[in-house]
């Protein structure tokens, strides 16, 4: 008889327990990652372009030439390399590009940034990053922006039907690179 006494109590404990407490709000705490990893998908003809970013913050910091110093190689995002897929093989600046996953990399500063697509893309930031391993390199201007983009910002934008172009915003400035799928 004690068991069966000791086993009902434990069988309803939850609803008594449930019970005591339906009348309280949960608090529900949403922690949001300061860098979430995000990706930004697009189809330019037959060709889908994804690529996996980490997506850090502003938060009132100084960006260029504080967080993410001048003149060295920088994952262009948080926490993991980023990295860009094509599905069908491209060209960039007059360039053939397989189709693939590659790391991208940047190297910023005031006036000309550097554009890197690497066959190396697994890796965390560039800690482990590889000259040797550079597919290209592309110079670029950055362009001032009169808006504040908070949170690094990846794009990829259709031109027309077999052209895009990659654009990667944040805080005040922006960079982007050509592409064109490759003739099949």
């Amino acid at each position: 008889m004690k068991k069966l006494i000791i086993i009902s109590l434990l069988a309803f404990s939850p609803m008594v327990s449930f019970a005591q407490h339906e009348h309280h709000q949960a608090q529900e705490t949403i922690v949001k990652a300061k860098s979430p990893r995000t990706s930004t998908m697009a189809m330019i003809g037959d060709n889908h372009i994804h690529i996996d970013y980490g997506s850090p913050s502003v938060r009132g910091r100084v960006i260029w030439n504080g967080l993410v110093a001048y003149g060295q190689v920088w994952a262009t995002g948080a926490h993991k390399a980023t990295w860009i897929e094509f599905s069908e093989d491209v060209t960039i600046n007059n360039q053939l590009i397989a189709k693939g996953k590659y790391g991208f990399f940047t190297i910023p500063n005031e006036e000309e940034w550097i554009l890197i697509l690497s066959k190396d893309w697994d890796m965390h930031l560039a800690d482990d990053y590889n000259s040797e391993n550079d597919l290209m390199r592309i110079k670029v201007q950055p362009k001032k922006n009169d808006n504040l983009t908070e949170s690094l910002q990846y794009q990829v934008v259709k031109t027309n039907e077999s052209q895009g172009k990659i654009e990667i915003s944040w805080e005040f400035v922006s960079v982007s690179f050509d592409f064109k799928n490759a003739e099949k």
